[in-house]
């Protein structure tokens, strides 16, 4: 049912409330089972002029649709991007090979929040020498406007004019109708699932973008929002909705992209996390190269390797680097799902030949550093 709108969940009724977005007429719907696969809304604060038409925010295909319609008809010469996560460092690089002059506003003091300081840092003097003019440790206040557009975008230092804005500031759970319902939420909002994507509500389900998960290395419920996740959840869902059983294991927040010709990944947990639980860890960092140095093609890659104090537990893997570098994120993701120790990961039986690594790979020279310290 197309152009159909749920605006009421009655889950003692088992019934929902279904709204023709056409006619604007209403009935109520019953139902055996009930899934929410509602996804995610941008995170778009409360800030002056921030309704403008030429601001927008980059979330599926429509929204994306929408932007290249607006640089074709607009012509904009100048882009202020507010954050600095995955869509931001997506955004700047697009922003860039049309020939916009790009700047970017981030809160925090580093781009890229979910790689430690170190790391992320390398991601930001990549961005500055592409031509971002970034801004970092501070805050947006608001929009300037004129006539019915968005000028410049105002922060606690200083206004940053801009023909076009584009909000990178993340995404929440789309969870306001669930939450209205009683069913119970979890991390940031997100809906309260169970190993087989139940919630605590009898014959309603949840899964995807706006459904907790459950990580693998904190033992902990935790909410990510990425597509990987979403599709095995729906998996799992489907699977128990259509009689069968099976249950979603977990994630160990894997998640990857690019700037240019800059890579990053990571994996697991960050030492901010690590601290939030109290552990005492190790950390190994080693610069090296994708391939053997004399390899043609060869480039520069920064490992991070995080384990546990003691009983040397695998507990995450960040990677910098040039082409080549960011995909090697999987066999650390493989580690962590194996529940791997650092003498584990460096003794894998890892493929080699100088077209393709070298002997020592750089994440399990980087265990060895680990390994070394704790």
């Amino acid at each position: 049912m197309t152009r159909h709108e749920v605006t009421v969940v009655d889950p003692e009724k088992q019934e929902v409330l279904v709204r023709d977005l056409n006619s604007s007429t209403e009935h109520w719907e019953h139902y055996d089972q009930l899934l929410f696969a509602t996804g995610t809304k941008p995170v778009r604060p409360p800030l002056e002029g921030i309704g403008s038409p030429n601001i927008h925010d980059v979330r599926n295909l429509v929204s994306g649709s929408q932007l290249k319609q607006a640089l074709a008809i607009q012509q904009p010469k100048t882009a202020v991007i507010v954050g600095g996560g995955y869509i931001g460092l997506e955004m700047a690089e697009a922003l860039l090979l049309r020939g916009l002059k790009v700047s970017m506003v981030q809160r925090s003091a580093q781009v890229m929040a979910t790689l430690d300081p170190d790391m992320g840092e390398r991601i930001g003097q990549a961005l500055r020498e592409k031509g971002v003019d970034l801004h970092v440790s501070e805050t947006v206040q608001g929009f300037e406007q004129k006539d019915g557009l968005a000028v410049a975008v105002t922060t606690d230092k200083q206004t940053l004019p801009a023909d076009l804005i584009i909000l990178g500031l993340g995404v929440k759970p789309n969870s306001e109708l669930a939450k209205n319902a009683g069913i119970p939420l979890g991390p940031k909002e997100s809906i309260k699932v169970n190993e087989l994507q139940q919630t605590a509500t009898p014959h309603v389900w949840a899964a995807g973008d706006c459904a907790q998960s459950f990580h693998l290395v904190s033992r902990r419920p935790v909410y990510v929002a990425l597509g990987t996740v979403a599709n095995k959840q729906g998996r799992i869902a489907g699977m128990n909705l259509g009689g069968r059983y099976a249950t979603f294991p977990g994630v160990v927040g894997t998640a990857i992209t690019k700037f240019m010709d800059t890579e990053c990944a990571r994996t697991g947990l960050s030492e901010r996390e690590i601290r939030a639980l109290g552990l005492q860890y190790t950390t190994g960092l080693i610069e090296g190269y994708t391939l053997p140095r004399y390899y043609p093609g060869s480039s520069p890659i920064c490992v991070k390797v995080l384990a546990e104090k003691g009983s040397a537990r695998l507990l995450g893997v960040q990677i910098v680097g040039g082409p080549g570098s960011a995909k090697r994120i999987d066999t650390a993701a493989t580690a962590l799902h194996a529940g791997f120790s650092l003498e584990d990961l460096l003794y894998l039986d890892l493929s080699y030949a100088p077209p393709f690594a070298g002997v020592w790979d750089p994440i399990v020279i980087a265990a060895r550093m680990a390994l070394r310290e704790g």
